[in-house]
């Protein structure tokens, strides 16, 4: 396969860094308007619209030098360093502001297919050119990141070639991204059976309870900092809310001395502050201190699931205000109030929403399958160990 030897300035057209932290304060926030785009956007390789800031349209026109748009590329300066996505044709918004922790690329698209660039950036080779230029003490940032970033060099193969392999690593995207709307929209129609069936038809012959009498809450311990491991040996652990995913945490983190677990399927929630942020044990686990596990006392695990989710006002007033870091003990999270639906309810809640749970995890388990082999074709693709010549796009 026929590949130049270029530097990233050949192909740049435009490239800029997010404005600076005294033209960009939390002041300037407002609820609705031109979106900011931060690192929570930057987790994978398409820029995601989960946004939460966003300024004025006249504010974001006076920092026009940082505005990205469609076919751009995002990558971050400081923080969670490595992190590169590109805005996609179908984004919400054709503009985003860069927060002051990214800068923004425009490419000469007739040189450079930019799905194709960024995902050579999540490949190892790619990420250890970007982190390359991090500072090595201090907050972790990119050492004059625009001039560094210009002087990357990269093997090029042609236009046509470039589509061709990101067409492939597109085809999977596209099946994960598929599977994660299709549990997004389980997970609502799971609560909206929630609230018809025991909020906006509670019986006025339920029981009154709390959590206590409908499940077992396993408050979490730290096992020694000495114990813990990245390469798989012992138990899984989570120590607290870092991991969550949209419904089960990603593993990183093993120990040796296990100390309080949860089982598999079980709900996880944070003590601490976010308090009441919720997750599944996809397989036995051991918690920190960050995290409770809440198993159900008669088999009901779906109702306790979708319960804790209906309590989500009520733990936030766990949360602390000001310096005031939020946490919820044991005991006030045993006595959360609730009505105690008969048996036979609760018996069919879960028949026809535990198989929506299940889906759920069959969905999970999948992209996991997908991004593996996702993963592992990457970086042969992008050196020509796999010839693409014959594929048609």
């Amino acid at each position: 396969m026929e590949r130049k030897l270029i530097q990233l300035s050949d192909v740049i057209t435009d490239i800029a860094a997010g404005p600076f932290g005294s033209n960009l304060k939390v002041s300037c926030f407002v609820n609705d308007g031109f979106p900011i785009i931060d690192g929570a956007n930057l987790k994978s390789f398409k820029v995601t619209d989960n946004i939460t800031k966003f300024v004025t349209e006249e504010k974001a026109r006076s920092l026009h030098r940082s505005i990205a748009k469609r076919g751009d590329i995002v990558v971050t300066i400081s923080g969670t360093l490595g992190q590169i996505a590109y805005i996609p044709d179908d984004s919400n918004y054709e503009e985003y502001l860069c927060s002051q922790r990214q800068f923004r690329v425009t490419f000469d698209t007739t040189k450079v297919y930019v799905p194709y660039l960024v995902f050579y950036f999540h490949t190892y080779e790619g990420k250890h050119k970007i982190l390359s230029f991090a500072n090595q003490v201090g907050v972790p940032a990119l050492s004059q990141p625009l001039k560094n970033f210009r002087q990357i060099s990269v093997q090029l193969p042609t236009l046509e070639t470039q589509k061709k392999i990101a067409s492939i690593v597109e085809s999977i995207n596209g099946k994960i991204e598929q599977n994660e709307i299709i549990n997004n929209n389980l997970e609502q129609q799971a609560q909206a059976i929630y609230q018809q069936m025991f909020i906006d038809n509670a019986r006025s012959d339920w029981a009154e309870g709390t959590l206590s009498d409908i499940a077992d809450i396993t408050m979490g311990q730290s096992p020694s900092g000495s114990s813990y491991n990245e390469d798989g040996t012992g138990t899984i652990f989570f120590q607290g809310r870092a991991e969550f995913g949209f419904r089960f945490p990603s593993v990183r983190l093993y120990t040796t001395e296990p100390k309080r677990m949860a089982r598999s399927n079980d709900t996880l929630m944070s003590v601490r502050a976010p308090v009441g942020d919720l997750n599944v044990a996809h397989m036995d686990c051991c918690i920190g201190r960050g995290l409770a596990a809440i198993h159900s006392k008669s088999h009901h695990q779906s109702f306790v699931l979708y319960t804790m989710f209906s309590l989500k006002k009520q733990l936030d007033v766990f949360n602390g205000e000001g310096t005031v870091f939020g946490s919820i003990n044991r005991n006030s999270l045993n006595d959360m109030p609730i009505l105690i639906p008969s048996d036979d309810i609760l018996d069919e809640f879960e028949r026809i929403v535990a198989p929506m749970d299940l889906t759920i995890r069959n969905n999970y388990d999948e992209n996991c399958r997908l991004q593996d082999i996702r993963d592992t074709l990457l970086p042969r693709l992008m050196s020509s160990e796999l010839d693409v010549s014959d594929i048609d796009i």
